[in-house]
């Protein structure tokens, strides 16, 4: 597409939210990239959405600055920031085409209208629409109508483009293609784009950087991968991915130099890295390693299968040990593999460098 949006970086400098008592973001220190996808992941309530609203100009900051490359647009209205909104509900104009609904925002900013007919024409290229240009919203699949409504977001350039559970409303298989429509938009595009989420696999799946929210603040931010594998506490641990959370209760050190862990849920643990009393060991249910008979593991501890979660292409079983802890392993479902049962009794062992160590 031609005139493309220059790559912005969309800043939060200090960013706080408070109504009344009520504290809905602490104060948020959050840098965006030039065209870098990131996603807003946290629970219900966490403060994504807020933090979202208040770079859209929905929602006035109690404290702190908002900046567009080094602009402060914190005072800036809604309309004036060249800032493009993607909501969940589509939010399309029912009684107005296809093109009509993508050509509005340039109407509203008085554009030409050989410019406008150019944008738009380009604009439902992008996504795949132009043969759809004269029907009404309501004629479409909820598919063809988020990418009207992330069309009409996109057309005017927006310096950074915000989505807000954009794909909340769509089942799994039709929100999977979506998916990779925005990805494949966005890689076309270059907007600098601002992704909130609830969904894990969703968040994991699309942004270069994810910042996972709790209580109304910034718990950790970073590439997926860091986030999984350095979780910095037993939130984090468990919101991205499964997680095994133990309880580190008692700490010494064994003669090949590897730490010795005990837990409250019963659980021994054999480390590389130096825990605290207090601190928390987690463990992937994908690093969990199951076998029917013991096999002399440093992290060795038997139990019995008390159940069984087939999914596409993994089981996922729950094994319950002698001091009453369940540990979760996940295993890939393959065709010819044998298959444990409830009431199974079994060994599950893991490596030392498997566990992780965070604090509380």
């Amino acid at each position: 597409m031609s005139d493309r949006a220059v790559f912005s970086e969309l800043h939060f400098d200090g960013v706080a939210k408070r109504y009344g008592e009520i504290t809905a973001l602490h104060a948020t220190h959050l840098t965006i990239r030039p065209g870098e996808f990131f996603a807003l992941l946290g629970p219900s309530g966490s403060g994504k959405t807020t933090l979202l609203g208040m770079a859209a100009g929905f929602v006035s900051p109690s404290e702190g600055r908002i900046l567009v490359n080094g602009n402060d647009i914190t005072r800036i209205p809604p309309e004036q920031r060249n800032i493009g909104m993607v909501f969940q509900n589509y939010s399309l104009f029912p009684f107005m085409t296809v093109a009509a609904n993508v050509a509005f925002p340039l109407q509203m900013r008085k554009w030409p209208k050989p410019e406008i007919t150019r944008h738009v024409g380009e604009m439902l290229a992008m996504v795949r629409l132009a043969h759809l240009a004269d029907r009404l919203p309501a004629e479409l699949s909820g598919g063809q109508q988020q990418r009207v409504a992330l069309a009409r977001a996109a057309v005017y350039n927006p310096a950074v483009l915000l989505m807000d559970e954009p794909l909340g409303a769509l089942d799994k298989n039709l929100r999977e293609e979506m998916q990779d429509e925005i990805k494949r938009f966005h890689a076309e595009f270059g907007a600098t784009i601002v992704y909130v989420t609830h969904d894990q696999q969703e968040a994991a799946f699309m942004a270069d950087r994810i910042a996972i929210l709790n209580h109304g603040q910034i718990e950790q931010y970073g590439p997926q991968r860091d986030l999984y594998q350095q979780p910095c506490n037993a939130f984090v641990a468990g919101f991205l991915g499964e997680a095994n959370l133990f309880h580190v209760s008692a700490v010494t050190t064994a003669p090949d130099g590897h730490w010795c862990a005990a837990t409250k849920e019963g659980v021994s643990l054999v480390l590389c890295a130096a825990p605290a009393v207090g601190q928390i060991a987690c463990l992937r249910p994908a690093d969990v390693v199951l076998s029917t008979t013991p096999v002399d593991h440093r992290n060795e501890t038997a139990g019995v299968v008390v159940d069984v979660v087939h999914a596409a292409d993994s089981i996922r079983y729950r094994v319950r040990t002698m001091s009453q802890c369940d540990i979760s392993a996940r295993v890939t479902s393959r065709r010819a593999e044998a298959r444990l049962q409830r009431g199974q009794p079994v060994y599950a062992h893991w490596e030392p460098d498997d566990v992780l160590i965070m604090d509380n």
